[in-house]
């Protein structure tokens, strides 16, 4: 399975890493072109290297991690979908205020999907901060715990698979738009870090 990450902040980085770490192949992708994360790709090891927005696009499965204000133009002119799984890892924050952003009514995953028609789009790796989301998850005798929210059970198994086979837990929340609206920014699982015994 290859990976691509639109976004090469610190929560695409941190999925990277646990992908890399896993054996996995890895495209990094940002808006400043792939010279850019050269020394960013070689540092995370294992198969990532640096691509283009539009190769990254093109993998098995696609984490769109960018700050809310780029999504648009992150996703703008890509190849079809094609029914490849695209993880929101967005938070629609409001800056410099630091507040949700007005989505009239919307989550901020039903806007991400509407602008990737024929992705199976699934909410996840968007409550934690950068730091905890790289961290070993594997801690105090158990595994921290990722929600999961989306409307096609077998995209949601897959991203499931990968998150648990690095040692997350996971929780599924539902539907995008019910579990959205409990996991975005401003909802009651927002930067809620559990961790599952046993």
């Amino acid at each position: 399975m290859k990976i691509g990450i639109i976004g090469a902040g610190g929560i695409g980085q941190a999925f990277a890493g646990h992908m890399a770490r896993a054996g996995l192949e890895v495209i990094l992708s940002n808006n400043h072109g792939p010279e850019s994360l050269a020394a960013t790709a070689k540092k995370l090891g294992g198969a990532t290297h640096a691509g283009t927005r539009e190769e990254a696009a093109q993998a098995d499965v696609v984490q769109l991690a960018v700050p809310w204000q780029q999504w648009e133009a992150a996703l703008s002119g890509l190849p079809p979908w094609n029914g490849r799984i695209l993880i929101d890892s967005t938070n629609a924050i409001k800056f410099p205020e630091i507040r949700p952003a007005d989505l009239k009514g919307k989550t901020s995953s039903e806007i991400v999907a509407s602008l990737a028609p024929g992705a199976r789009v699934i909410k996840a790796m968007n409550t934690l901060t950068t730091a905890i989301l790289a961290s070993d998850p594997r801690e105090g005798g158990g595994r921290r715990v990722l929600f999961l929210s989306g409307d096609d059970a077998a995209a949601k198994k897959d991203v499931r698979a990968l998150l648990e086979k690095v040692g997350f837990a996971t929780i599924n929340l539902g539907g995008l738009v019910e579990g959205g609206k409990l996991q975005q920014f401003g909802g009651p699982l927002s930067g809620l870090n559990l961790i599952k015994l046993g």
